[in-house]
């Protein structure tokens, strides 16, 4: 509800007179509510918004637009937006019957007009957004972006909503040999590299675990993690007759990634975390 003053003056000859302050309300007949599907964000995922519109007045409200900001932040003299809208997926409902697809007027920031809101009713107003190189990553990052409802004759209606970055590792493993090819009897070496793109290490508790099976068979293994030798039975297993390698769970670590943002650009650019174990034996 948004009230309103107002005053009127009286002049005659050279007198003026003020009346009184009258105060008066205006009964917003329209509502709104955004809300993201996940409240979480990573690297490249797609985020799905609704926005729903209330109705409570009696006739039916047209011509209404919502603009999305995206969630956009100023960034030195710059203004970013960290989420891109996915073309075709902007859906339209009156209450709860889907209608024709809406006119996306613009796409940053998103624009859809030509809505119409039935009179005591309801419109919903869904949309995915891609995560781009704009949005943060570090942990405690959060994108909020905001929507206005507005149309003629109404008092435009704000929503927003904040979603929080995902704090987890994400991990990727690489697999190298050498030498090739290899003698009979020769020593024969192989490279995993284990690179963690999230923002949280890969510690203990993650219970990280390399498997692998070797063919041909090894022997007389030797076994290095970050340059440290490992242990048999400590650090890992292995089983001489079926080849079979598996590391202890949690002796793999890999640190979190580190986020820079370029200061002439604005995207931010991602370092990964990376762990590296060797493995050599005799064919």
């Amino acid at each position: 509800m948004a009230r309103f003053t107002n005053q009127a003056q009286l002049r005659y000859g050279n007198a003026v007179a003020n009346s009184n302050i009258a105060v008066g309300e205006i009964m917003e007949v329209l509502s709104a509510t955004k809300t993201a599907v996940n409240n979480t964000y990573g690297q490249n995922d797609n985020v799905t918004y609704v926005i729903s519109i209330v109705n409570s007045g009696a006739v039916p409200f047209s011509g209404i637009t919502v603009t999305d900001n995206l969630g956009e932040y100023n960034f030195g003299t710059e203004t970013l937006t960290p989420l891109t809208y996915i073309p075709g997926t902007v859906k339209f409902y009156a209450n709860g019957v889907l209608q024709p697809a809406p006119t996306v007027a613009a796409v940053s920031p998103l624009t859809v007009t030509g809505l119409t809101v039935p009179a005591g009713g309801n419109a919903t107003v869904i949309y995915e957004a891609e995560v781009n190189s704009f949005a943060p990553m570090e942990t405690g990052s959060q994108i909020t972006n905001t929507a206005v409802v507005s149309a003629t004759g109404i008092t435009p209606v704000t929503v927003s909503e904040t979603i929080l970055v995902e704090e987890a590792p994400i991990l990727s493993i690489t697999k190298s040999v050498s030498p090739v090819p290899v003698t009979e009897n020769g020593t024969l070496t192989y490279t995993f590299l284990i690179q963690n793109m999230g923002n949280t290490a890969a510690d203990a508790t993650a219970g990280v675990v390399v498997l692998d099976t070797f063919s041909p068979i090894l022997s007389n293994l030797s076994v290095t993690f970050n340059g440290a030798g490992w242990a048999e039975g400590t650090q890992y297993t292995y089983d001489e007759t079926s080849g079979t390698f598996s590391s202890v769970a949690g002796r793999i670590t890999v640190p979190a990634a580190t986020y820079t943002q370029d200061p002439a650009s604005g995207a931010w650019v991602v370092s990964p975390g990376v762990s590296t174990l060797i493995i050599s034996g005799i064919v």
